[in-house]
């Protein structure tokens, strides 16, 4: 990915990793249009980083993602980088009697959300120079984290729909890619203070020179271990991480 002189759309721009990432790649001279649900959230970005703009959205309402792809191929037609970002992260009870309303809310935000937009723009993407739809997955696509069972189901099956859309993109002008945080502090489960993630600050560094390295996959250093895990001795590493996690979290 080029990182200056983009025009840059990114979802769950208000706060933690997309806050940062929109803030980093504003300074580099892109465009950056953010969007999220909390317009007090989006206003404090905006207000903090002048020439950043922000537009309201529900990543889970069709409606109103159909308005804001319109809105935006009108006023931004040299849009061309879209940075699926918002998602939402809640324990669930997978040993038990799940939560209907709240596995339809995660699964609707983290898969059918990014799905949904981008295939609102993706016509028009394909008209751009250096067009580039991006995913924000996460190491627990790889390594489930069990108390999150149905948050780390959406990303993998995130980090599936991206390797299928790469393929089918391949003779287009757009590049899919993927970045894959490890755990990092922010407000996903109150991480913020979490001495084992990793400072926001830093991630967010390491993945702007990730992203500007050419790779279709965005890993920090601390993520490779974790990506690296699918294969004949995963359950292994699953079990232990997860037996790590919840003496950590208290489970």
């Amino acid at each position: 990915m080029k990182l200056t002189g983009n025009t840059i759309f990114i979802t769950g721009g208000g706060s933690g990793i997309g806050r940062g990432l929109a803030e980093a790649l504003h300074k580099l001279g892109n465009q950056v249009i953010i969007a999220g649900r909390r317009r007090n959230h989006l206003d404090a970005v905006i207000a903090a980083n002048p020439g950043m703009k922000a537009v309201e959205l529900d990543i889970s309402d069709p409606a109103s993602i159909e308005h804001v792809a319109a809105k935006l191929i009108v006023d931004h037609p040299e849009l061309n980088v879209l940075i699926n970002n918002a998602g939402i992260m809640q324990a669930d009870a997978v040993a038990g009697k799940i939560d209907d309303a709240q596995m339809v809310s995660i699964v609707t935000t983290n898969l059918i959300g990014p799905i949904r937009m981008t295939s609102a723009l993706i016509e028009h993407l394909k008209t751009r120079n250096d067009a580039i739809v991006a995913y924000t997955s996460s190491v627990l696509a790889f390594v489930p984290l069990a108390l999150t069972a149905v948050y780390s189901s959406t990303k993998a099956a995130l980090h599936s729909y991206a390797l299928s859309q790469r393929f089918m993109l391949k003779d287009t002008s757009v590049r899919v890619l993927e970045i894959a945080p490890p755990w990092v502090r922010t407000e996903l489960m109150n991480s913020q203070e979490a001495e084992m993630a990793m400072p926001l600050d830093q991630f967010i560094d390491e993945t702007i020179k990730a992203l500007g390295s050419g790779a279709d996959e965005i890993l920090v250093a601390a993520a490779r271990p974790m990506r690296a895990n699918p294969g004949p001795g995963e359950h292994d590493f699953v079990n232990g991480f997860n037996s790590q996690m919840m003496a950590t979290m208290g489970g």
